[in-house]
Parts: C-alpha cells; sequence; structure tokens
C-alpha cells in the first residue's frame, strides 16, 4: 500500500472505531427518536452480533416457530411415484401453496418445456413477488402467478422462488424430469 491508500484505512478505521464507541451509551429511546429515514439501515455492530440460531432437537418444535412454519415444513412432494425432498421458501406464495394442499392433495399434471424444465397449472393464482433470477437444476419456481416449474436445467427469467430439490442432483434431475410428462403432487404431512 502507499501512503495515501495507508492513510485512507486509518481514517476508515479511526471513523468506524468512533461510531461504534458511541453505540449504546444512551437510552433506547433516545436513539429511536434520533433515527431518520435515511438512517434505517442495519448498523454493522447489530449485523455481526447475532448469534446463529441452533436447531431444535429432531421432533421437537421451537417455542417461537409459527404454525405457517410448521406447515411450510410439512408441504410435501412427489414426482410420479417419487418423493423428494425440499427445502422451502420463505415467503407469502409457498404459505398459499400449503393452504391449497390442507384439505385434500393437489395433483397438477406437468409437461416438459424447453428440454429443460416441467412447467403445470396450479388451479388458482398465487402472491407472488418476481425477481429476475437464473435457476438450476432442483429449483421449484411460480410463473406467473399460476404456473409451477420444476427445473432438470437452468433458465433465466423472472420467477418467484418456492424452493429447491435438496436429494437429487443435476443427473438425477434429468432422469426424473427429463424422459416425458409427468405428474407433480403437493401434500401436508409428516
Amino acid at each position: 500500500m502507499n501512503g495515501k491508500q495507508k492513510q485512507t484505512v486509518l481514517a476508515v478505521a479511526l471513523c468506524l472505531a468512533l461510531l461504534l464507541a458511541g453505540c449504546g451509551k444512551a437510552p433506547a429511546q433516545e436513539n429511536a427518536a434520533a433515527v431518520t429515514p435515511a438512517e434505517e439501515t442495519v448498523p454493522v455492530a447489530t449485523a455481526t452480533a447475532a448469534p446463529e440460531p441452533t436447531p431444535a432437537p429432531a421432533g421437537e418444535r421451537e417455542e417461537n416457530e409459527t404454525p405457517e412454519e410448521e406447515e411450510k415444513e410439512m408441504l410435501q412432494m412427489k414426482i410420479g411415484d417419487t418423493a423428494v425432498a425440499v427445502e422451502w421458501e420463505e415467503n407469502e406464495s409457498v404459505e398459499a401453496l400449503a393452504e391449497l394442499c390442507e384439505e385434500t392433495p393437489l395433483v397438477i399434471e406437468m409437461s416438459m418445456y424447453g428440454g429443460f424444465e416441467q412447467v403445470g397449472p396450479i388451479g388458482s393464482s398465487l402472491p407472488r413477488s418476481d425477481v429476475q433470477t437464473t435457476t438450476a437444476a432442483g429449483d421449484i419456481v411460480l410463473y406467473a402467478g399460476d404456473q409451477i416449474v420444476v427445473f432438470y436445467g437452468s433458465n433465466s427469467w423472472a420467477y418467484t422462488r418456492l424452493g429447491h430439490i435438496t436429494d437429487k442432483n443435476a443427473a438425477e434431475m434429468a432422469e426424473l424430469l427429463g424422459q416425458g410428462d409427468v405428474r407433480l403432487s403437493l401434500s401436508i404431512g409428516g
């Protein structure tokens, strides 16, 4: 580093030290009153101080776990006769999808499309928050609010992420989905 870079790094470090030294000295109400809309970002000290949650023992539900989270965890997927493990996203779309499966399993006739995905109509529209994304094999997304898509290849488009199949690699996903149209079943249950 040259002298100017060292001075810049030292100045930034000094500013951060002064900012962090001032944290926590004022009562909570004074801090709350002093926050302006421009300051509503997460401070560095807060972001680094949060401890990692420890997973609950198998079979036990954490006290702070909501019924919606429990429902979502119980959402099961089958492709044809093959049950797949899914890590579901935490969003409104997955909660609405789980609600559709509460009384009876949701069965969706899927069709191959583009040589990289299977797509099928859900039968109703779900809340969505589409963002431009590049998918990978195993990704499960909501398309246009009323179609579920399961990928065995990759594509870039605006989707709402629903989840990801965790127990199949790309070759296994291609074998499962790339041989013709399939039936997808979603249900609630352990």
